[in-house]
């Protein structure tokens, strides 16, 4: 699947939504580890960027949206609309991401 054929628009310019497929999702679960957690803390304490987390979110909002697109890519869909993001802390540092969205089949025209 063409990554420029995901948006989190509801249509694509130029092209023609020929079938809705329905429904794709993506999800990961994600936690520093103890070590993780110090260097952050160590970083926190100077203020600033975090990049240890921010670094943990990136690769999490990745995963997420990699899984997703094989569930697209696996239902026959070229092409994901209404893209969305959601995050939700399941435990004390941990954390779920979920990369969903609308998989359909699109033609150009």
């Amino acid at each position: 699947m063409d990554k420029s054929n995901i948006t989190t628009a509801f249509e694509l310019d130029g092209f023609k939504i020929t079938k809705n497929i329905g429904i794709v999702r993506g999800i990961t679960v994600r936690s520093r580890s103890v070590l993780g957690n110090i260097g952050a803390g160590i970083q926190s304490f100077f203020g600033g960027n975090i990049t240890i987390y921010v670094e943990l979110c990136e690769r999490a909002r990745e995963d997420a949206f990699e899984i997703m697109v094989q569930h697209a890519q696996a239902l026959g869909a070229n092409a994901v609309i209404g893209m969305r993001y959601d995050a939700n802390e399941i435990g004390p540092g941990i954390t779920e991401v979920l990369a969903y969205g609308t998989a359909v089949f699109v033609e150009r025209g």
